[in-house]
């Protein structure tokens, strides 16, 4: 009788704790009150709100995992805060550091001495030497193009520079301030900083909203630099064919609108679509398609709150004439570099995203087919690193950077 006693009271207990399980998952309806699972979602932890997806699949999609065997490993400890990775044509990797270097890495982790010539950064706060990307035609003209946050009268800025590197790869020659992302705020948040060379040669450059609630209703004005995505000639000029040229007082060089901070920029490889994520506040991280000319609502929507907990403007998450995110991530994961996986090495990750988590401390794959989210993986999470930026090699490997220094290879065992 014991026994049997002692059975039954283990009963009880399990089912109380499978209720309390169940008490703490995400929303299992969207916003029009659609059925959704999140039974089998990577995301363990209870959601920051209450607020509901505007449609199945966007946050919490199911897990998958990669069968095929891969490995990360660490190539060197040695770099300095890095935050830009980028492959150069030979198969190294050129890398910024927060506080104002770059570096050439071998793929098997030997670091070249600092690159000399770089304009002053500010590095304080999240500011310094952010993202970088290759003329198209590195291989003959050997030159880059970057973003930083640069000291200004009055505060600081984003700036995008460019600069030819040396023949003996030691110093950036003619290094040139194209751009400048006004106005000038004092403040050491939200810089943005990714930049991508599109096909016609003009330059995608991403800027936050500097996070202050004074400086947040820039990200909705059109004759503001802050908080947008940005299209400019390779001297800096507004590129020809953007949505807003000849506009009133809106910026011309402006593409898309309504954005928070953002950190991943990514060409799609069969499509060609912009893709982008940005941080949200406490919930509510992003991950969207840019078209030209359209607002993608911050802070007049979003999936997150506050830090402490209130709700954002009015607390609403959908608006007639704001684009919704293709999916989003609350608790936040802080995603910050992205790239896609081309070629079919590892069959499952072709034109998969990966993300680099900094909060997280993970690689995030996303597996994507028509522009919707149906698969989520978590990569080198005992690793406990903040992955800063993300690139695909010439030997078709993942290289990831971390805050704490680390250079990654991941690919096949």
């Amino acid at each position: 009788m014991k026994k049997e006693m002692l059975t039954i009271l283990a009963a009880i207990l399990l089912g109380l704790s499978s209720c309390k399980n169940n008490s703490q998952k995400a929303p299992e309806t969207t916003a029009d009150g659609e059925t959704i699972s999140t039974l089998a979602s990577v995301e363990k932890e209870n959601p920051n709100t209450d607020y509901k997806p505007a449609f199945v699949g966007q946050t919490r999609i199911a897990a998958v995992t990669t069968q095929t065997p891969y490995e990360g490993k660490v190539l060197t400890k040695d770099l300095k805060k890095p935050w830009g990775i980028v492959g150069l044509p030979d198969g190294r990797l050129l890398i910024t550091e927060k506080e104002g270097t770059m570096r050439i890495a071998t793929n098997t982790g030997t670091l070249s001495e600092p690159i000399k010539g770089i304009p002053e950064v500010d590095s304080k706060g999240q500011g310094g030497l952010l993202g970088l990307t290759l003329d198209p035609d590195f291989s003959t003209n050997r030159m880059i193009f970057w973003v930083f946050s640069e000291k200004r009268p009055g505060g600081n800025l984003t700036a995008v520079a460019k600069g030819k590197l040396s023949a003996d790869e030691k110093t950036i020659e003619g290094a040139t301030v194209i751009y400048r992302a006004t106005p000038v705020y004092d403040g050491d948040k939200h810089f943005g900083g990714r930049i991508l060379v599109d096909k016609s040669g003009n330059l995608f450059v991403s800027t936050g909203e500097r996070s202050d609630i004074e400086t947040r209703p820039q990200a909705q004005q059109l004759n503001s630099a802050l908080g947008k995505i940005l299209r400019i000639t390779k001297d800096g000029k507004p590129a020809s064919g953007n949505p807003f040229v000849g506009k009133g007082d809106a910026r011309p060089e402006i593409y898309a609108y309504g954005n928070r901070n953002v950190q991943g920029l990514a060409f799609h490889p069969t499509t060609g679509d912009l893709w982008e994520n940005e941080f949200g506040p406490k919930g509510g991280d992003e991950l969207n398609i840019i078209k030209a000319g359209k607002n993608y609502g911050w802070p007049i929507i979003t999936y997150g709150v506050e830090y402490k907990g209130p709700k954002i403007g009015a607390g609403i998450q959908q608006q007639e004439g704001l684009e919704q995110p293709v999916y989003y991530w609350d608790p936040v994961i802080s995603a910050s570099g992205m790239t896609f996986f081309s070629g079919d090495v590892i069959p499952e990750w072709t034109n998969n995203l990966f993300l680099a988590c900094l909060s997280a401390k993970h690689i995030d794959r996303l597996v994507i087919k028509n522009n919707k989210v149906v698969g989520e993986e978590r990569l080198l999470e005992t690793e406990k690193q903040r992955f800063r930026d993300i690139t695909q090699g010439k030997d078709g490997a993942l290289y990831a950077v971390t805050d704490e220094g680390r250079l990654y290879r991941i690919f096949t065992k």
